[in-house]
């Protein structure tokens, strides 16, 4: 599953708030207090937890890093990559992409994918200010 959205943001702003772990409470509500996955920003072989809203807490790992550009993590089985890509205008690309194994796959493609959108919106608009 990819999921993308457009900002007039730089991709610097964007930036700021998609790979900083204490800033994601401000653009993505439902993910509490994330610990041990780097300081500001995500760091490649960190691992910690996650609190979702309403679920316990969730083993997360980050695997890998392109500055400016592009993270991945692995939370539970599910593997997401978070980037931005400048556009032509000077604003950004915000993406999500998603793998997990294939019957979860289904599952977060027909329950998650919705609400990825309004959350990367979201980032978008808080980028924007």
């Amino acid at each position: 599953m990819n999921v993308l959205v457009e900002s007039s943001a730089s991709p610097e702003s964007v930036w700021e708030l998609y790979a900083q772990p204490r800033r994601w409470k401000e653009w993505a509500p439902h993910i509490r207090a994330p610990k041990g996955l780097g300081d500001p920003e995500v760091e490649p072989g960190r691992s910690g937890r996650i609190h979702l809203a309403g679920i316990a807490p969730v083993w997360a790992e980050v695997t890998s890093l392109r500055p400016g550009r592009s993270w991945t993590w692995r939370v539970g089985v599910t593997e997401l990559t978070h980037t931005v890509e400048p556009d032509e205008d000077g604003g950004s690309v915000i993406g999500l992409a998603m793998r997990a194994p294939a019957p979860l796959e289904v599952a977060i493609r027909m329950s998650y994918a919705p609400m990825t959108k309004l959350l990367l919106k979201n980032l978008a608009r808080k980028a924007e200010k």
